[in-house]
């Protein structure tokens, strides 16, 4: 009987190698040059990847955590991006005390001249910042320029004998596509990972006020902020930005940039040392369903134009209220959020040509495009920050309290955005903060808070109770300027 087994197992050893684990040979054999052929891409790209480490100097008595946190090597944008539910608590010391407080992220060198393509996060507001190429060396790093509305920031080193990444085109990339991110997670220089564009053109993720994500589900986790993502024919197509996750880690849904986006942002950045935006002046609205059938349209493609703006560029093309603009520079759009996004994207002072769709019938009118108000709180075509917060805010249901952990709450608002450089981010609110009072004016929903929003003063200060899991904190928010 043991003969037999043996036998039996002697003759399976023989077996495998001619099967290959259940493949033919020239399957087998392809599969390992499609192996070879993908650790080729990755040696040649990861050469121009690079790991970045900042330091900035935080004062703990506004508001930052305790020098001592085990946790203060990340700052709190970091946590609101990759650990929503694990912030730490905030240590408010009698006496203000400065200390160092340090990051990290990745970047993807664009030139021979040194420049380094990565995410505003990772950079903006650091008082030092260090490169590290894949073969050791350090650089010194200065800031170019930054853009928070897309989350893009450009650096520069001074340094020879550069790899360069080539830059691709993501207009091209399709649903289902392998892609490949290079990056830093958690401090591991230069972690490869593997994935297929999962989705393109994500909006309304919260994450900037430009937002034209390609999902992947190539792993990305704290630390791949800022690096590249490859495609196959070793070309950047995008700039790992966030993860959707519950847990603080990977859940299998990450955000890029996408390249075409973000070399627009990166081309001025170089130039000019920042981001000159093109503005019509308008609010826009998806097409409902319900807005198709009431307005006798054939689809639901393109932006419904909600108002315009006295004076605008918008009005002084002849743009109404209630148009249906369907194609924007011979370009069809597909929602609110891709117009918001060609137009941002567009030069200030161009003139563009735009079809609308206007009782029925089409028509085309010329635009001089504006420059977008660098105080705006409001993008065109967002409304909901027409206060002095510069927030937006839902009413909290039985469903987001559970998300959130507010099931000790019955009433308030939740923050669902916050405009970069308003009141509200410079005084530490947060997406997902509850708020239950304005100036102890109970704010119980939406309505609630527009009526009382409108009764403050920014300049004397409002004071919001917010509700947090553990209780409840009040906050003063004023003027900065």
């Amino acid at each position: 009987m043991k003969r037999g087994i043996l036998l039996l197992y002697m003759s399976l050893f023989l077996f495998i190698p001619q099967i290959g684990f259940g493949y033919d040979n020239s399957t087998l054999q392809r599969m390992i040059q499609e192996s070879k052929t993908r650790a080729d891409i990755v040696e040649s790209t990861q050469k121009a990847v690079v790991h970045i480490t900042i330091e900035k100097r935080v004062k703990a008595g506004m508001g930052s955590q305790f020098p001592d946190n085990p946790f203060d090597h990340f700052d709190d944008e970091f946590f609101d991006r990759f650990f929503p539910n694990m912030r730490p608590k905030r240590y408010q010391p009698d006496r203000p005390q400065e200390f160092k407080q340090q990051g990290a992220g990745s970047g993807a060198i664009i030139d021979k001249d040194g420049h380094i393509l990565t995410n505003n996060h990772v950079v903006g507001n650091s008082d030092k910042i260090i490169v590290k190429l894949i073969d050791g060396r350090e650089y010194k790093a200065k800031v170019i320029g930054t853009d928070p509305l897309t989350d893009i920031a450009v650096i520069k080193i001074d340094a020879d004998n550069l790899d360069v990444l080539p830059l691709g085109d993501s207009d091209e990339i399709r649903i289902g596509e392998t892609v490949i991110a290079i990056g830093n997670p958690f401090g591991l220089s230069h972690t490869v990972t593997m994935g297929i564009v999962s989705a393109k053109g994500r909006s309304n993720v919260n994450i900037t006020d430009y937002e034209d994500f390609i999902q992947t589900d190539a792993a990305i986790n704290p630390g791949n902020s800022g690096g590249p993502l490859i495609n196959l024919e070793g070309k950047m197509i995008g700039v790992n930005t966030a993860i959707f996750t519950r847990s603080g880690g990977y859940q299998g849904v990450g955000f890029s940039v996408p390249i075409n986006m973000a070399k627009q942002v990166m081309n001025q950045l170089i130039e000019n040392g920042e981001v000159s935006r093109g503005w019509m002046g308008i609010f826009l609205q998806n097409i409902t369903n319900d807005l198709m059938e009431a307005m006798e349209l054939k689809s639901s493609d393109g932006a419904l134009v909600a108002e315009v703006t006295e004076g605008s560029p918008a009005e002084e093309g002849g743009l109404k209220r209630g148009d249906v603009i369907v194609k924007f520079k011979d370009k069809a759009i597909r929602n609110a959020d891709h117009l918001k996004n060609e137009v941002g994207m567009s030069n200030p002072d161009s003139k563009v040509k735009i079809e609308v769709i206007r009782k029925g019938k089409r028509e085309i009118l010329t635009i001089k495009l504006g420059s977008r108000p660098t105080k705006e709180f409001a993008m065109s075509g967002l409304p909901g920050f027409e206060n002095p917060l510069g927030i937006k805010v839902q009413t909290l249901t039985p469903g987001l309290a559970r998300q959130y952990g507010y099931d000790r709450y019955d009433a308030g608002v939740i923050i669902t955005h916050i405009a970069p450089n308003s009141q509200a981010q410079n005084a530490g609110l947060r997406i997902g903060d509850l708020i239950l009072e304005i100036n102890s004016k109970p704010v119980n929903n939406m309505i609630d808070f527009e009526e009382e929003i409108k009764k403050v003063d920014i300049k004397k200060g409002i004071m919001l109770l917010i509700g947090t899991k553990t209780g409840a904190r009040y906050i003063i928010v004023k003027n900065s300027d």
